[in-house]
Order: structure tokens, then C-alpha cells, then sequence
């Protein structure tokens, strides 16, 4: 019993030596002119992921945002200020490597609330690039292919399948690797 658990131990430390865990995020700053009105959408989304090796990686992102809801998103059917927080897990799958970029997919979930209007869920996959530099890594992800779910506090559903690869959803992000 004590050869297995010695082998099971040694296991460990050789996927941990080789591993690497990383940190980092989005962070959003826009200004939005509506004719009369101009306001200020801000997002925060840190991230942290554990990479097991050159072709997979999990990892977690958590959000907050603040900003006019037909701005941050006008799916809800509603139009006030708002504040939003979310989580998306994920795991992610690096299919073409260089020395200098990275091309990949991220497969996950996520939950969105908007407080006092609703949540929002979804399920699908985000392809991204990655430019590394030494120890940063510079990040973009370009669309979303999956299921998408809007439940309203008011009662009202709506749910959406298929892909999205507008200039809206572009996000960039930096991360740091240990």
C-alpha cells in the first residue's frame, strides 16, 4: 500500500513541476455618447487558470461591471443603470503553438446577474490568440459558439443558439505567469 501511495505522490509532483498558474484579466474603460447623454460603462474581470502543460489549461473568471443596461448589454429589456457580476469557468485548449503566439479555444460555462433585472447563462466556446512576452501574455478573444440563456426578473425568457463573431464581442486582456 505505502509503493502505491509513494507512486501517486511522485506522480503529483511531476505534473505539478512541469504546471504553471497564472494571473491576470480584463479591465474596461468606454465612454458612451447617446445625442444628449454621455455615460461611463466600467468592467473589472480578473482571472486565474493552472496551465498542465503546453496544450491545456483551466482556470476561472470573475466580473463586475457598471454601466447603462442597453449599453453593457440591451438583451434584458431593460435600460437603467446597472451593475452586473459574473463567473465563468473554463478550460482551455491551446491547438496551434509558437515560440511568440498562441492560438486557442476556451470551453466553458457562465452566470451573469444583473441586479434587480435578471441572469444570464451560457454554455459554449470562445476562440482566442495569445501573444507571449517573457513572463506576460497578451490576450484576445474573438466571438462566442454555444447557448445563451436570459431569465428576467419580470418573468420574462429568452434563450439564443448559434455563434456571434461581431466587433462587439472582442475582449483583450493581459496575464501574468509564474
Amino acid at each position: 500500500m505505502k509503493k502505491i501511495y509513494m507512486t501517486l505522490v511522485a506522480v503529483m509532483f511531476a505534473v505539478c513541476a512541469n504546471a504553471q498558474i497564472y494571473v491576470g484579466g480584463n479591465v474596461g474603460v468606454a465612454s458612451v455618447d447617446n445625442g444628449n447623454d454621455s455615460e461611463t460603462i466600467y468592467s473589472f474581470l480578473p482571472e486565474v487558470g493552472y496551465k498542465f502543460n503546453d496544450t491545456w489549461a483551466v482556470g476561472v473568471m470573475l466580473g463586475w461591471s457598471k454601466g447603462s443596461l442597453q449599453n453593457v448589454d440591451g438583451s434584458l429589456g431593460y435600460s437603467g443603470l446597472q451593475q452586473t457580476f459574473e463567473i465563468n469557468p473554463y478550460a482551455r485548449f491551446t491547438f496551434v503553438k509558437s515560440k511568440l503566439i498562441n492560438i486557442f479555444c476556451d470551453g466553458g460555462i457562465g452566470y451573469k446577474h444583473y441586479n434587480g433585472v435578471g441572469d444570464k447563462y451560457s454554455v459554449g466556446l470562445k476562440p482566442g490568440i495569445e501573444l507571449k512576452l517573457s513572463k506576460f501574455s497578451l490576450l484576445a478573444h474573438v466571438g462566442f459558439l454555444g447557448y445563451q440563456k436570459e431569465d428576467a426578473d419580470n418573468g420574462g425568457e429568452m434563450s439564443v443558439a448559434g455563434f456571434d463573431f461581431d466587433s462587439n464581442n472582442i475582449t483583450f486582456g493581459v496575464l501574468y505567469n509564474f
